[in-house]
């Protein structure tokens, strides 16, 4: 019996970190999810290692890297946490990007703070060649890190991360046709921030 051929990576999307993606098939995933939610330690340890980078990579640019770490370890908890409450209807990415989203803006109301520390190279890559790209990281950042936090999940999620309208619609539970007004807002405003920072493309 030929076993069924992998056909979409799980939990999440390939990073852009030039490693190689954890791959399951649905039934696999499917699998993997239901022991967590029996609490199988394991299962949860599989989970982990297959989302945390990419759970990690958005939630440092949500909340800035001095916060990062306690943020994503709180994504996990309220993830283990909630994940009874998990139907399956979307991929488990979606939800748990929703999760990650979510607990980056509570900590930012918390802290009532919208500014992230500023970077000194990509998360999870490799540092950027050169004086003028790490500058140009640098610029880049700052910019982000003037967007409202809403805004800037939205840009995360489709230029970083690579989501689709409608997936970023399932992880913020917003209409379709809004991501689309969002986005075009958010690049807007990026583009004005990086000009009065004296970014020249």
């Amino acid at each position: 019996m030929e076993s069924a051929s992998p056909r979409r990576i799980a939990p999440l999307a390939a990073s852009n970190s030039g490693e190689e993606a954890v791959v399951w098939t649905d039934e696999e995933a499917a699998e993997v999810v239901e022991a967590c939610k029996s609490g199988d330690p394991l299962a949860q340890r599989r989970l982990y290692d297959a989302s945390q980078k990419n759970v990690y990579r958005l939630v440092v640019r949500m909340v800035g890297l001095q916060d990062a770490a306690d943020v994503t370890q709180q994504v996990f908890l309220q993830a283990f946490r909630k994940i009874g409450q998990f139907s399956g209807r979307s991929q488990f990415g979606t939800w748990i990007y929703r999760v990650a989203v979510n607990e980056s803006l509570q900590h930012l109301r918390k802290v009532k703070r919208s500014r992230m520390q500023l970077l000194e190279q990509e998360p999870m890559d490799s540092a950027p060649s050169g004086h003028a790209s790490i500058e140009d990281q640098e610029v880049l950042e700052r910019a982000l890190a003037q967007l409202e936090p809403d805004l800037r999940s939205i840009f995360l999620l489709r230029e970083i991360d690579g989501l689709s309208y409608d997936a970023i619609a399932d992880v913020l539970e917003i209409p379709a046709g809004t991501v689309g007004s969002r986005l075009n807002r958010a690049r807007r405003e990026l583009k004005q921030y990086l000009t009065e920072l004296g970014w020249e493309p």
